[in-house]
């Protein structure tokens, strides 16, 4: 990022902090507003622009200026909200004044500390934080599994302000001394929910307690459970509580089909889906890490050009397959919940649950990957009848009947009995455990903003 002049930086002072363990200040209507309101420097404002945003999304008008204003914030947003913007965007704005064109790494500290529970979520924040702040002399990067260590410790030696990280490894590299947390004066959580579920609680507690107490935390989550709701009171000063889209909300750009199908037809139906809507790329959901590859492997074999990242895969191979996706080289994507995570693919036309989650707002957050940005979407939905229990819960959920249709098949599937995609257990399973297990090969990927 390029040094911005100074005098163009307008940071609004931060609030004194008082200790208060108690949720305040809930905020939920909607604002009318613009992002020049918010007083963001010249700098900031026109890689805004150069992005193609012009309004903000509620989570933003929310949460901008309360982030600017000093405040804690528990804030709920799905994913596809527009969250991301409304802490890098402050983020960057309160770290101007401090910006500095210094070659020394003393002068270049971490002072912005963003969480995330996955690989893909890192770099996707990453990248929001590269296209925001590219005007500005302010530097980050990201760390997570999965790739070489070597380079990042070498861009962390040399002084980043702010640093995106998974969990484990962060404490990788604070134990390797490259990452020293004592002058971080923002934190963000971001899906803390994710981050909870798959076990990192103790590796963000030993994070927390290595922190400055006298800092900013802001915690992300797609709902308040009484889990998110102690993390919160523990570590959040007075925080302000803002809400824009339930857990079982959905978007009304997408829309939602579900197709009635045998399970031994369900390869067959994703072909023929993809054929008949004329899919040249689409995200299949499945259940499991096993259930992920066998689905790839025989979408080839029918002559569709697949790929599957889930967690058994390699990060090198993750990335080369989701830079293929985005190319336009692999048509359907074959994904588990948790490595899908983060993905934010502009235009996705559909997506396909080949099977139906085990959890109903898995579903919220699978759908959510289409229809963004004022797109339209399809939510293409393979039921068979040992599912109709989940179909059952996700129309609880959404509060609404989904539309059910038969789909005739052009011909037998292929695979019938040996090639079934779901399987009980799923990624979640495959995530918790040991800290080096979570993680998963352990190297890290490092950006220079």
């Amino acid at each position: 990022m390029s040094a911005g002049p100074a005098g163009l930086t307008h940071d609004v002072p931060a609030a004194p902090f008082e200790r208060n363990a108690t949720m305040s200040d809930s905020v939920a209507k909607p604002v009318d507003a613009t992002f020049d309101q918010f007083g963001l420097a010249a700098d900031i404002l026109k890689a805004i622009a150069e992005q193609g945003y012009t309004t903000p999304t509620p989570i933003q008008a929310q949460a901008i200026p309360v982030v600017l204003a000093g405040r804690d914030v528990m804030g709920a947003a799905q994913t596809g909200t527009g969250k991301t913007a409304s802490f890098s965007l402050p983020i960057l704005q309160r770290l101007l004044p401090q910006a500095n064109t210094s070659a020394s790494p003393a002068r270049h500290p971490v002072r912005a500390l963003i969480l995330t529970p996955t690989r893909e979520l890192a770099d996707q924040v990453a990248a929001n934080v590269h296209a925001y702040g590219k005007h500005t002399s302010l530097r980050s990067a990201v760390v997570f599994g999965g790739v070489d260590m070597n380079p990042q410790m070498a861009e962390l030696r040399r002084g980043v302000e702010i640093l995106i990280a998974t969990p484990g490894r962060l404490l990788d590299h604070v134990q390797q001394k490259t990452a020293n947390l004592g002058q971080v004066q923002m934190l963000v959580l971001d899906e803390a929910d994710r981050m909870l579920d798959m076990g990192f609680l103790p590796d963000l507690q030993r994070i927390l307690n290595l922190l400055p107490k006298e800092r900013q935390t802001l915690l992300f989550s797609a709902t308040f459970s009484p889990e998110i709701k102690k993390l919160a009171s523990t570590y959040l000063r007075n925080p302000q509580t803002i809400e824009v889209a339930r857990s079982n909300s959905t978007n009304a750009n997408v829309t939602q089909i579900v197709y009635d199908v045998a399970e031994g037809d369900k390869q067959a139906a994703v072909v023929q889906l993809l054929r008949d809507r004329g899919l040249k790329q689409v995200i299949v959901f499945c259940n499991s890490k096993i259930g992920a590859s066998r689905l790839a492997r025989n979408l080839e074999r029918d002559g569709v050009v697949a790929s599957a990242i889930h967690g058994d895969k390699s990060q090198i191979e993750r990335m080369q397959a989701l830079d293929a996706f985005k190319r336009g080289e692999i048509e359907a994507l074959v994904a588990t919940d948790v490595a899908a995570r983060g993905l934010d693919i502009a235009e996705l036309p559909a997506v396909i649950n080949f099977d139906l989650p085990f959890n109903a707002e898995d579903y919220v957050h699978r759908i959510g990957r289409t229809g963004r940005a004022g797109a339209t979407g399809d939510a293409l939905s393979l039921c068979s009848p040992n599912e109709r229990k989940q179909l059952a819960e996700i129309e609880k959920l959404i509060k609404r009947p989904l539309d059910v249709q038969t789909l005739v098949l052009d011909k037998p599937a292929r695979h019938r009995h040996d090639e079934r995609g779901g399987e009980r257990g799923g990624e979640r399973g495959g995530e918790r455990g040991g800290r080096r297990e979570r993680d998963e090969h352990r190297g890290t990927s490092a950006r220079r903003t």
